[in-house]
């Protein structure tokens, strides 16, 4: 499915790498969205700022997703979605992809 679709990087830009982790910020202002993008590795996200964020995926399906500053989450590989913010407040977070174990 990934080669029908053009994706982008899983977050906004990679502010540390190396050979285990690489890691992602991104900051999405009220009404703005990431690029269409496919984790290919398992992940874990720190929430930074924010009190939800959407996840819309290719087939037209959304899922909201509550959240809080100090928040963590581990998600495993697998899913290709647009991040959306549609809340009136910023939504800041750090994602941490897991290279070991990950293909």
């Amino acid at each position: 499915m990934s080669e029908e679709l053009k994706l982008g990087g899983v977050g906004g830009h990679v502010i540390f790498e190396n050979d285990r982790v690489k890691v992602w910020e991104l900051t999405l202002e009220p009404g703005e969205s990431s690029d269409l993008h496919e984790h290919t590795m398992d992940y874990m996200l720190c929430i930074l700022e924010g009190a939800d964020v959407d996840a819309d995926f290719p087939n037209g399906q959304t899922a909201k997703l509550p959240v809080s500053p100090g928040q963590f989450f581990f998600i495993p590989k697998g899913g290709i979605e647009t991040a959306v913010n549609r809340s009136n407040t910023r939504f800041r977070e750090i994602l941490i992809e897991l290279k070991d174990g990950s293909s």
